[in-house]
């Protein structure tokens, strides 16, 4: 399989990368420095938010992929991430590319029906912004009427750098804890889970998550 990864070089689009290739599938990892997060990974250069340049290099693709994160530069970042979000569709259409995997959060998960994460007291103030932008590109994509399969892949409350095991839980809007009450995975695992979906394809126009 053909896989347009932007956002490749961060900690989760890396690991994305490597997980994609070591099982066979051609990566072509985008970022803004056009750098290979893998030995033996085609890399390439260009803007997410440039619907032209996301066609040019995601023609062609079997699926596209974002592991794009929102602006951390202290401002707002709702609106530039969702209109990054609306130029990868844009760029993901013009090039003819049915299917879209995006790295999602995890603050709109439901801690009880209706009831995100990230509304609940003692939600870290820190992360609220961040969480509030994924949320609106969420009901962005749920928004889409045209039929592009695209599926946003949320992690546990804590994801880091840490052991691929290949073993966690799958889920959908569900706020996932283990017995200690922890919500967490490791950044190559939520790998695992994300390539699985772009084989299995099990999850299409919804969010799934994964969590331990």
């Amino acid at each position: 399989m053909k896989l347009v990864l932007f956002g490749a070089t961060g900690m989760v689009g890396s690991r994305i990368a490597t997980e994609a290739s070591a099982r066979g599938h051609q990566v072509l990892a985008v970022s803004r420095s056009g750098q290979s997060p893998v030995p033996g990974v085609t890399a390439t250069a260009a803007d997410a938010t440039d619907p032209a340049k996301v066609a040019e290099v995601a023609r062609g693709a079997d699926a596209v992929a974002s592991a794009c994160v929102p602006p951390r530069d202290g401002s707002d970042p709702r609106g530039p991430f969702l209109a990054l979000n609306e130029a990868l569709v844009a760029g993901v259409r013009a090039a003819g590319v049915g299917r879209l995997l995006v790295v999602g959060g995890a603050g709109g998960l439901e801690v009880a029906p209706g009831q995100a994460l990230s509304d609940q007291p003692g939600f870290p103030e820190a992360y609220l912004p961040e969480a509030r932008a994924h949320r609106d590109v969420l009901a962005y994509y749920r928004s889409l009427d045209d039929g592009l399969d695209w599926t946003y892949v949320s992690p546990a409350a804590e994801i880091a750098p840490g052991t691929r095991t290949g073993r966690f839980r799958v889920d959908g809007d569900q706020f996932m804890t283990d017995d200690q009450g922890r919500s967490f995975i490791s950044a190559e695992d939520y790998a695992v889970a994300f390539v699985d979906e772009l084989e299995r394809h099990e999850h299409p126009r919804t969010r799934m998550s994964v969590a331990y």
